[in-house]
């Protein structure tokens, strides 16, 4: 098993969060029930509160994280 290098790991955790913030964004898909829809932005949004609490950040945008997340 090949080692990520701190950066690596900074790196695929940001990716996860954006790709959050963009599902967040893109609003409800039209196939979805309301229920379904609260419960993904709910998850969601808990995902990005968690990871903003993180402190390995270093020089990312974390806006959008904390735009999306309501804080």
């Amino acid at each position: 098993m090949i080692e990520m290098t701190q950066e690596q790991k900074i790196a695929q955790d940001y990716k996860a969060c954006m790709d959050s913030v963009n599902l967040i964004n893109g609003g409800k898909p039209e196939l979805m029930t309301d229920a379904d829809w609260a419960d993904c932005l709910s998850r969601n949004k808990e995902h990005l509160k968690i990871m903003l609490a993180k402190d390995f950040w270093t020089t990312e945008n974390l806006t959008p994280l904390q735009q999306a997340a309501g804080a």
